[in-house]
């Protein structure tokens, strides 16, 4: 379980939890949260712990010892691909935040693994070397995302696309759904992490609000299922009980419906193609009452538009997308950057370093490095507001 200590994270230890006979957990991992993980070895047990934060290894090691577990403490990234490519698991649930996932994924998926992907930066920044070593390990890889999920499980089992005419994501809209940009200008964090359907962390919250996260899945969703940007739609669903849609070319549209509860996909992952209990109501269509459907706003949350135009320029452009994304969600988190700057620090960065490489996936990565640089430098500049 890489990021043991996020709401995926959690997620995913409630329902193996709840299935005792069927899952042992191997190892945990965490960022920097070292008292959270050490609570959850004390629950699980693991082979394994590590702490991404390297400078924070002795408190794990020293905190696993006063609680009299047998688990061996590890650090830093090395220590996270080692624990995904081990030979001990055969399932990995890749949960971390952002481009410090990569690796582990990839190690994952050249191991082999059952892949449990919900790092959506591994698709962005290495699709194609992702998706070539599932394909060369036949490593098994069910996404988390809930509207990758939907897809998935509206897909032929036998991985076919003959016949799709489209895919449809869905998205809630985030807490901001109606607003124009002049009432965007005085957004908050506390505002933008409140969620009105899902629960999730801050960064995934404000990308959320912002459009990015779907922005996002539009890129992961033309790597997964191999389709180009014009057959890859996005509405608003205000519900967020339609997950996302497949439509065939013979008229029939199928949908997957369900909960807003990530045990779902998550359940999914773990048993396909069985169905286990994930702890999850079922859907009360009744109680439900009515479906609602609209058009995104790009004007208000041009993020959409943004990642639309990275995926259709391709090379380095997805790359840098994400990074100056990153930069900017956590400046806004800090109140260092208001919510519209967001955006406007997307654009800014991705018209300086549009023309970076981008052909191999250490270039993605040094396009990555730099425009986390620019991002930062024209922030610490004011250039952006």
């Amino acid at each position: 379980m890489l990021g043991a200590t996020g709401s995926i994270g959690a997620s995913a230890l409630d329902v193996i939890a709840r299935h005792p006979d069927r899952y042992v957990v191997d190892a945990l991992s965490a960022h920097a949260q070292v008292d959270a993980l050490i609570a959850l070895c004390v629950r699980f047990r693991p082979r394994r712990a590590v702490i991404a934060e390297p400078a924070r290894y002795a408190a794990l090691r020293d905190g696993l010892a006063a609680a009299g577990l047998p688990t061996e403490a590890m650090a830093g990234p090395e220590s996270l691909v080692e624990i995904a490519a081990a030979a001990e698991n055969d399932t990995v649930i890749a949960a971390i935040v952002g481009a410090a996932g990569v690796a582990s994924t990839l190690a994952a998926a050249r191991a082999g693994k059952r892949l449990l992907l919900a790092n959506k930066e591994s698709v962005v920044l290495a699709g194609e070397r992702l998706m070539a070593e599932l394909r060369a390990s036949g490593a098994h890889l069910v996404p988390i995302d809930s509207e990758h999920n939907a897809i998935f499980q509206c897909l032929p089992a036998d991985g076919s696309r003959a016949g799709i005419r489209r895919i449809v994501l869905t998205a809630s809209g985030g807490p901001f759904r109606g607003w124009d940009r002049e009432r965007l200008t005085e957004v908050t964090p506390e505002q933008a992490c409140a969620h009105p359907n899902w629960s999730m962390g801050r960064k995934i919250s404000v990308d959320s609000a912002t459009l990015m996260n779907k922005g996002l899945e539009v890129i992961e969703a033309h790597h997964l299922f191999e389709l180009p940007a014009e057959r890859i739609e996005v509405v608003v669903h205000p519900q967020s009980s339609i997950h996302s849609l497949v439509d065939y070319v013979d008229g029939s549209m199928l949908a997957q419906l369900g909960q807003p509860d990530m045990r779902t996909t998550l359940a999914v992952g773990l048993a396909w193609p069985e169905r286990i209990e994930a702890g999850v109501a079922p859907l009360d269509l009744v109680a439900l009452g009515r479906l609602d459907f609209q058009a995104p706003d790009t004007a208000a949350f041009p993020c959409l538009r943004l990642a639309y135009a990275a995926l259709q320029a391709g090379g380095s452009l997805p790359a840098v997308l994400n990074a100056a994304n990153e930069i900017a969600v956590s400046a806004f988190l800090q109140r260092r950057l208001a919510f519209l700057g967001i955006p406007a620090l997307i654009e800014d960065t991705m018209d300086r370093l549009h023309a970076l490489p981008g052909d191999t996936l250490e270039a993605r990565l040094a396009a990555d490095a730099e425009a986390r640089n620019v991002a930062s430098e024209r922030l610490a500049r004011g250039a952006v507001s």
